[in-house]
């Protein structure tokens, strides 16, 4: 198909360096998928339009139909498939497909391409044949609608004309409808008579406008029926009311009128829409049959459809009644009922960025505003609120934000900018458009984990690919420096690459790559880097730990006694009494806590014989068997353990009874805690006794040397102190046993003294005896030998005495203790 561009290029507004261009090309339908349509950059450059040297050229920021037309990176303008313009827009006389393309110098231009109709569709009527009733005495004049031709073409080449074959009774008169289609109404133009002829047939033709044209027909088949004196007459052929959009169902539309001045029946009418009213139009509308009266019975849409018009039949119930018909237009009148639809073009409807170097001029974000309401209603007018350094600058299909002042991030990074639309209706109608723009800077911050460390819970078995978490670090730059993107940080858990454990999303999303198993990794750590996309790029990490928490995923396993095909056989005397113990069943599971915990229980056979304790497992029987038993008994014991749900192991046990009857029967069942705590207490009762005999035994001998013991530390002290008086300038030196001598009182002190030391002193001083009786204050002495010091009196009555004497018994006279020729003081 033959390309055609039309020639408007030119250059709309200059705003500062951006600039806005309209680009203008026509394309036939039915063209075939891949046509070029026009090159975009080579006729925007000719406007001067800047373009970048590398593709993309252009970048598509709006397109109304994305399924026909394709921007290319090098800017070439292509068909995505075959375009039919009779689907696409149907009999609007305008078919036009907008794009708008933005450069990266933030230059706009619009395109519109508009698809040019073909003639190829003919007319068609929905029917093969029309059918209709004439009365004879019907008058020339007389007219009768028939129901149209279509065509899906537009414009000139829709249905233009009708015509009819042969045309001597009858004729056409082509009429315009409100919406500019065309129908034929069937003209009376001789009289008829019945009785000379009742049916004819005829060929209806409708032609469009197209060269050549085509041509649709259908047959066209008239009954001519006794004449009815009296007709039904509306007041007027022609009938027009206003109705406002949105009206609620059940609103009077008009109240038709249609008289006959016959009775009975004949003078009856009887109210319809004719045959070919649409479909739509009946699904807005009903009328009374029996009153004329047209009422609202749909939503009523100005925006959907301006007009309608009805074409309505009265006839009277007599016989062979010639109807008689009307046309009702209705226009809708259109409310304030649709606000303004704020529309940001942007690829961030949200959220756009510039930069802090940006100029005045520069092109931030481009907005659409439109109203589905007309006149007054539909038009708006757009502002930005506030006092921000930014203006609105408005053209014929959009807006553009623009830069109109100095940007400081230091100052300000955030500005929330407020679009407010509103309409000229009555009351206006407004909306609202929030946009967030922010202020980029240099890449000078790292991203930041909200926590440094992380800890999941998760139950062992999850199954691999399942979300573990989310991670999230925060930058405080903007734009690629502050977008932060997520790694696992290499590593090994157990040997293995960290990466066969998890993985990582760019959003944090921490994902499972196996199914963990509480059994074998119970913990394991990771860590996570946050890095962003700022040149160069800062990064940081944080840990991750997760814990793998026990299910009960285990099944108990039985480990004694040993079993063979799940079956154990064990064999206890035949004397056996009551409380022996058969046997012990262990089992073991690998879970965790109450996963873990086991208790025994016997399930089925002979539990009337045998117990088990629902701990330990021990199985034991509970009654005499005696010689009239049978030889053998079995049991199902079951370990079970306490996880939800519960699962379990059981033992086939078959005891023997042996015919050994020296077994000694146990009186009861043994408990092992119980025999522990009485070897505890005899041992500690033992040990009680014997300290207790210690005790005894020292005390004993305490009592005998307590007086030496005395006697000979204060005579160590005083031995020291004389020693010390006589020579207070030398050294302290060690008594001798020459030091020390004991003499009786009545004894001459030039009596010789025997003085011995014993070995067991581990002082310096000496122990001595009486003549020849040894008296060493280490050993055992006699109960009538003690020593005693007599007090100063005595000493000062006669000091030159000291006795040596044998004495048994308590006397009176007490030998004196002489150190070194000095009495010892009196204590």
């Amino acid at each position: 198909m033959e390309l055609i561009q039309l020639i408007a290029v030119f250059l709309l507004f200059w705003v500062g360096a951006d600039a806005v261009i309209n680009l203008k090309y026509g394309i036939n339908e039915e063209m075939k998928p891949g046509s070029v349509i026009g090159n975009v950059t080579k006729d925007a450059l000719k406007q001067g339009f800047q373009i970048a040297p590398q593709p993309p050229y252009l970048r598509v920021i709006s397109n109304s139909e994305p399924r026909w037309v394709e921007l290319s990176p090098a800017g070439i303008l292509t068909t995505q498939m075959k375009i039919d313009r009779d689907v696409v827009c149907r009999q609007n006389p305008k078919c036009i497909i907008s794009l708008e393309v933005m450069s990266n110098s933030m230059e706009i231009c619009v395109i519109k391409v508009e698809i040019e109709d073909l003639n190829d569709n003919a007319p068609r009527f929905p029917t093969s044949h029309i059918d209709i009733e004439i009365s004879e005495n019907a008058s020339p004049g007389t007219r009768f609608p028939l129901e149209g031709a279509s065509d899906p073409d537009s414009g000139i080449f829709g249905v233009q004309s009708y015509s009819i074959t042969p045309n001597e009774l009858f004729g056409l008169e082509i009429k315009t409808r409100g919406d500019g289609s065309k129908i034929a109404e069937l003209v009376v133009q001789k009289s008829l008579d019945r009785e000379t002829q009742s049916h004819y047939s005829y060929e209806i033709s409708a032609e469009d406008g197209g060269d050549p044209p085509k041509i649709g027909a259908v047959q066209l088949n008239i009954k001519v029926i006794d004449s009815n004196d009296n007709n039904p007459v509306f007041d007027e052929p022609v009938y027009t009311v206003n109705v406002m959009e949105n009206s609620p169902i059940n609103t009077l539309v008009i109240d038709l009128n249609a008289t006959d001045p016959d009775e009975g029946t004949n003078g009856e009418v009887v109210y319809s829409f004719n045959s070919y009213v649409t479909e739509k139009t009946r699904d807005a509308f009903k009328i009374d049959p029996r009153t004329g009266i047209i009422t609202v019975n749909g939503i009523l849409d100005y925006e959907t459809a301006q007009i309608y018009e009805i074409d309505v039949q009265a006839k009277d119930l007599g016989p062979n009644s010639i109807p008689a018909h009307c046309k009702v237009t209705v226009n809708v009148m259109d409310t304030n009922d649709n606000p303004p639809v704020i529309s940001l073009l942007s690829l961030n409807t949200e959220m756009v960025e510039v930069s802090e170097n940006a100029q005045r001029g520069y092109v931030i974000a481009l907005v659409r505003v439109s109203d589905k309401d007309s006149g007054a209603n539909g038009k708006v007018q757009c502002r930005l609120q506030g006092n921000v350094p930014f203006r609105l600058q408005e053209y014929e299909s959009f807006s553009t934000i623009l830069v109109d002042g100095r940007l400081d991030r230091e100052q300000k990074d955030t500005y929330n900018l407020t679009i407010q639309a509103e309409d000229s209706g009555i009351p206006p109608l407004r909306a609202t458009k929030s946009l967030v723009v922010k202020v980029t800077d240099e890449n000078d911050n790292p991203p930041h984990f909200i926590k440094p460390h992380y800890q999941e819970m998760v139950m062992e078995n999850n199954l691999p690919g399942s979300c573990l978490l989310a991670v999230s670090a925060e930058d405080p730059d903007l734009g690629m420096n502050g977008t932060v993107s997520y790694s696992i940080v290499p590593g090994e858990i157990k040997h293995m690459d960290v990466n066969t454990y998890v993985s990582i999303n760019p959003s944090g999303r921490i994902y499972s790559m196996r199914s963990f198993d509480h059994e074998y990794t119970r913990t394991f750590d990771f860590k996570v880097l946050a890095r962003d996309n700022g040149n160069p790029s800062l990064s940081s990490n944080a840990t991750v730990r997760i814990v793998v928490l026990d299910v009960n995923d285990n099944t108990p396993v039985m480990t004694n006694p040993p079993l063979v095909n799940g079956t154990a056989e064990v064999s206890i005397p035949r004397n056996a009494g009551v409380g022996y113990m058969v046997t012990q069943v262990k089992a073991d599971d690998y879970d965790e806590g109450e996963n873990g915990r086991l208790t025994y229980t016997i399930s089925e056979g002979d539990r009337a014989f045998f117990e088990i304790d629902q701990v330990n497992g021990e199985v034991r029987s509970t009654r005499m068997f005696g010689e009239n038993a049978k030889s053998t008994y079995e049991i199902t014991v079951v370990a079970r353990d306490h996880g939800k749900p519960s699962l379990s192991a059981s033992a086939y046990i078959v005891v023997y009874l042996s015919p050994d009857l020296n077994a000694q029967e146990p009186i009861g069942p043994v408990n092992l805690s119980l025999i522990f705590i009485i070897a505890l207490g005899s041992i500690a009762a033992i040990l009680f006794v014997t300290m207790i005999f210690v005790a005894v035994k020292c005390k004993r001998d305490n009592k005998e040397i307590r007086t030496y013991n005395c006697s000979f530390f204060y005579l160590r002290r005083v031995a020291e102190y004389s020693y010390g008086n006589q020579k207070k300038s030398s050294k302290k030196k060690k008594l001798s046993k020459n030091d020390i001598r004991l003499v009786p009182r009545d004894v001459e002190e030039t009596d010789k003294m025997n003085v011995v030391s014993c070995s067991s002193l581990t002082s310096s001083l000496n122990y001595f005896d009486y003549h020849q009786q040894s008296l060493p204050l280490g050993c055992r002495r006699s109960e009538s030998t003690f020593l005693n010091v007599e007090n100063q009196n005595s000493r000062n009555a006669a000091p030159n005495h000291g006795y040596q004497h044998p004495f048994t018994g308590q006397g009176h006279q007490q030998p004196d203790l002489i150190i070194n020729g000095m009495p010892l003081p009196e204590v």
